[in-house]
This record gives C-alpha cells, structure tokens and sequence, in this order.
C-alpha cells in the first residue's frame, strides 16, 4: 500500500494521519449489492437500515439483509429514537414507526407530508419527539413518541422540510426561500431565521455547529448554533446537489454527487481533508464509531468504509 492511499484512508477514519511506520493496513471499503433503489440510511449497530422502493431493508455487512418492512412509498432521511425505526410514507402522508428489536410496524401517524417541488423530506428526533414538514404551505408536526400523537404543529416558510435536531432546537432549512429557522421545543415557534445560499439542502448538528449543504454553490455552510447566524463556509465542488451529510470524529462527512464518493472536513478549521471515492452518483451517508456508510442507489450499492487499525512500532 502506498504512503497517499495510507494517508487518505486515515483521514477517512477521522483521525489525524500517523507515520506510515505505525498504520496498519487498512481493510478496503466493503461494497453490498442492494437490488432495487437503496437511498436513505439509518445506522443501527453494526447494521444498517435503508430505503429502498415500496420497503425498508436492514443490511449487515456479514449476514446480508436481514430484515424487509413493506412502506409504499417511503421518502426522505429517517431517524431512529425510542427504540424505533421512523420513517415517512410519502404514498399516504403519514410517518411510520418500526421497532428495532423485531423489524415490525408499530404505529402509522396520519401526519400528512409536505408534497414538495424541489426538495425532500428529512425526519428530525428529538425533545423526546419525531418532527416532520406535514404542509407545503409551511407547517411541522410535533409528534410525542410516547403516544404516537401530534400535538403540536409549527408556522414556518412555506415548503420547509429539511430537518434536525441540535443544541437544544429544532433547525429547519427551506430551499426555496434559502433560510434556516431555529424552532424552540419549549414554545412550538420559530425563534431565529438566517439567509442561507443557493438551493440549501440536507443539515446535521454536531462538532459544535450546524452544518448545511449549499447545493446550488457547491458549498458547505456552517451555522453557530448560539446566534444562528453562519459562521463559516467552505468550497466543496461546482454542487452539491443530492447528497448527505453528517458529523463524527471532529469533521463533517459529506456525501457528493461529483468528483468523489466523500469529502472530510475538519469541523474547526473547516479544511477539507481528503476525497474519497469514485463518483457514484446520488446517494445518502451516514458516520458510525467504528466507520461510514454510503448508498449509491443508481448502481444499487451500499458501501461500508471502516476505519484503519494502528499497530505498533
């Protein structure tokens, strides 16, 4: 193995790059055939759920798929909290709970999904709640998921649906109208909105800020989760459309369409540190402890990328 591929295969991992001497030959990426349509994932141990047409598939790297939910039409990043797998149905508007331990559809809430022109759907956990965009016009449902009930639904702009929860909110990105907005669980409403760039997209909480893919500049913006204002932005590629993003490790792993598989970038110094990959076209990502995976729905893949192992001198 050569010192480049050494080099980059450490800084996929998410951690700083050691002298060659002291790194160990790192597994290659596993790549799992998934026929059909694997897109959104949720990471569930050392397994993976994915969306895939008309069900939801849980995948081990060593076992294969072990498990199939039958969801007409199920669209958008999910969670996983409470113990369950969430999930929406853009066939009938609702969100689907799925228990983790038996791979059986609990409860199916009657939300109603937001039917969206341009962006997707991206399901938010958290305040010991599932948060969904259910209206177009500019509304999120509150579901409590002790009872599997909405109990509350908050105004935002219209066509909202990108969604996470971090540092004690709810953060909600609308593409066309280029904004983030900070939801306050404490009162159900809208407490901070800040102008984003072209076409914003999917957004993840961690390593200390809120992260946003700027899909129609190819940028990667970065929002202080105290003022709500963006702090930082890095230059990624030409567009980021339909892709992911995630944080872990200090960096923000970012799953692109062109280029490369990935990107890694130091969450403090917003450097990117090593592309990864062959192009691959649209797909999702998701960051565990011990490694990444990503989709790649058009050649109907699921990769696995583990971290190296140290040895020592």
């Amino acid at each position: 193995m050569n010192r480049l591929r050494a080099i980059t295969l450490a800084l996929v991992a998410g951690i700083a790059a050691t002298p060659l001497a002291v790194q160990a030959k790192a597994p290659a990426e596993q790549v799992i055939q998934v026929p059909g349509f694997a897109d959104f994932l949720a990471p569930d141990g050392d397994t993976v759920w994915a969306t895939n047409r008309g069900r939801i598939e849980r995948w081990s790297r060593t076992q294969g798929k072990l498990a199939e939910v039958a969801i007409a039409r199920p669209c958008g990043a999910m969670v996983i909290a409470d113990g369950s797998l969430w999930a929406a149905n853009c066939a009938d508007g609702t969100v689907n709970r799925i228990d983790l331990a038996t791979a059986k559809l609990v409860a199916t809430i009657p939300t109603g999904l937001a039917k969206l022109t341009k962006s997707e759907h991206q399901l938010a956990a958290g305040a010991g709640s599932i948060w969904v965009a259910s209206n177009a016009t500019g509304q999120i449902s509150r579901i409590d998921t002790a009872t599997n009930q909405v109990v509350a639904t908050i105004a935002v702009d219209p066509e909202t649906s990108y969604l996470t929860f971090g540092f004690g909110s709810v953060w909600a990105v609308c593409l066309p109208g280029q904004t983030i907005q900070r939801i306050d669980p404490a009162t159900n409403s809208v407490t901070k909105r800040t102008a984003l760039g072209k076409a914003p997209g999917f957004l993840a909480a961690g390593e200390g800020a809120v992260w946003v893919q700027e899909q129609g500049d190819g940028t990667l913006a970065r929002i202080d989760p105290t003022s709500g204002e963006v702090s930082g932005r890095v230059k990624v590629g030409t567009v980021l459309k339909y892709g992911d993003v995630d944080t872990g490790a200090g960096k923000v792993w970012l799953r692109t369409t062109e280029d490369q598989t990935f990107v890694a970038i130091d969450a403090r110094t917003l450097e990117i540190n090593a592309r990864v990959g062959k192009p691959e076209g649209s797909g999702a990502l998701r960051y565990t402890r011990d490694g990444l995976w990503t989709s790649a729905h058009d050649v109907h893949t699921l990769t696995w990328w583990p971290k190296p192992r140290k040895i020592a001198k």
